[in-house]
């Protein structure tokens, strides 16, 4: 499972015409899974996500989750974080999980989130628009 994390001013998501989700304050999250993902790794990437200590306290340090912040999180599904850059000019996606599989792990995925923070979605399988405000910025890669 690969994630980006951008700390976001705001974002939303549009599909056909149509806002699908809009936050303000929070994380834009970009979800990308693999071919082995179980419930451990679901849970446990909602869990570190929820409590990612990237925005600022009093002092400035980054030492506050999105929980203190009272922010929400966008989150966007991305398979394309499994493409394989390494040979050719056209990426591979052997490693990113089939499209039924990864839909069920991305609605799991946020429903975990959602037990600590509310969760504003794209659309699985669509061509989405994405606009966001980066505060920082601030964006980091984790897997596991």
């Amino acid at each position: 499972m690969r994630v980006i994390v951008q700390r976001v001013k705001s974002a939303k998501c549009i599909v056909n015409q149509e806002i699908t989700g809009a936050i303000d304050n929070g994380l834009l999250i970009f979800v990308g899974f693999g071919l082995t993902e179980d419930e451990y790794k679901l849970k446990a990437m909602a869990q570190k996500i929820a409590h990612a200590r990237v925005f600022e306290d009093a002092e400035g340090k980054m030492n506050l989750d999105v929980i203190e912040t009272q922010g929400k999180i966008l989150s966007i599904s991305q398979f394309t974080l499994y493409g394989d850059t390494r040979k050719g000019n056209r990426p591979s996606f052997d490693q990113a999980a089939k499209a039924l599989d990864a839909a069920a792990f991305y609605k799991r995925f946020n429903a975990y989130l959602a037990e600590w923070i509310p969760v504003e979605t794209g659309l699985f399988q669509a061509h989405m628009e994405i606009e966001s405000i980066n505060d920082g910025p601030v964006t980091l890669l984790y897997e596991n």
